[in-house]
């Protein structure tokens, strides 16, 4: 179920800071680092699951079973993103139970035409604003508990401008969605301006390289923003990272200058004290005495 400490963090007016996560090995490092909830990624699930584009074509089964399993092995609570709902609103109903059930404490759902495309490249369309407020009514009605959040994302700013995106995000903000997601605005003038306009929590996309300016945590809460996600910085970094560790290891056929994160240390994180109190308190007797 949802962790309820969530929804009083943004009903007290609080701040949350969530790095974006793809896979168990960045969920496990994400929640030890101590953050207040962890954002899975569409794009990082698609890229790491499918080695594709986040272009519609990762499914709602896809999605499902990789936040299931990293809700149930993490204690943060979970953001997870939900594309359109995968489809119309029976899908939506489909997909919030499903979410909610798996343990995700926040669903973002965005109006964007079906198959929808990463919110900070070209090509995005999206569906008219009265069927997105039927989706949202559709998800709250299908909630099993309201300290499950409906996060309500609005893809319009760059295809149809920021004066429709507010009327947008206005709209879903008065249909009840819990949180309100303004996609890729372009300055910080525009942050500003989503700020002022909408009574809601509102959430901050920080995508380093994408069309909005990325803003340290403490700015974006003095401009008014609840949540600031920043859902590239796992796989961005992680990339990156084998990207040099690669290429030395075929230019020099061993790797010495890139940083690794040390073993000892990462089997831990991954759960091994476990294994080794385990193996010591189960150890075979006739090994024990041997030794």
């Amino acid at each position: 179920m949802a962790d309820p400490a969530l929804k009083r963090r943004f009903e007290q007016g609080g701040f949350v800071l969530a790095p974006g996560v793809y896979d168990m090995i960045s969920a496990l490092l994400a929640d030890q680092t101590g953050f207040d909830a962890i954002y899975v990624t569409g794009y990082g699930i698609s890229a790491s699951h499918l080695g594709l584009p986040d272009a519609g074509l990762a499914s709602y089964t896809d999605m499902l079973s990789r936040v299931a399993q990293i809700t149930q092995g993490v204690s943060s609570p979970v953001i997870a993103d939900a594309d359109t709902g995968y489809g119309g609103l029976l899908n939506v109903r489909h997909t919030v139970r499903g979410y909610e059930r798996a343990g995700v404490s926040a669903i973002q759902i965005e109006d964007q035409q079906f198959p929808k495309k990463c919110g900070h490249t070209d090509g995005r369309r999206v569906i008219p604003a009265e069927e997105m407020v039927q989706k949202l009514l559709v998800a709250q009605e299908a909630r099993a508990s309201e300290d499950f959040l409906i996060i309500a994302r609005t893809d319009s700013r760059t295809s149809l401008g920021l004066d429709e995106a507010l009327r947008r995000a206005e709209a879903y903000a008065a249909a009840g969605a819990d949180l309100i997601f303004v996609e890729s605005p372009e300055s910080v003038d525009e942050l500003k301006r989503i700020a002022a306009a909408i009574d809601k929590p509102l959430v901050a996309n920080m995508v380093t390289g994408g069309r909005t300016p990325v803003l340290p945590a403490e700015e974006l809460r003095d401009l008014g923003f609840a949540l600031a996600i920043h859902p590239g910085l796992g796989f961005l970094s992680a990339g990156e990272a084998l990207r040099r560790g690669y290429a030395e290891l075929k230019a020099s056929g061993t790797v010495t200058r890139q940083p690794l994160h040390e073993f000892d240390a990462f089997c831990r994180a991954m759960g091994f004290e476990d294994v080794w109190d385990f193996d010591r308190r189960w150890a075979d007797p006739t090994e024990a005495a041997a030794e």
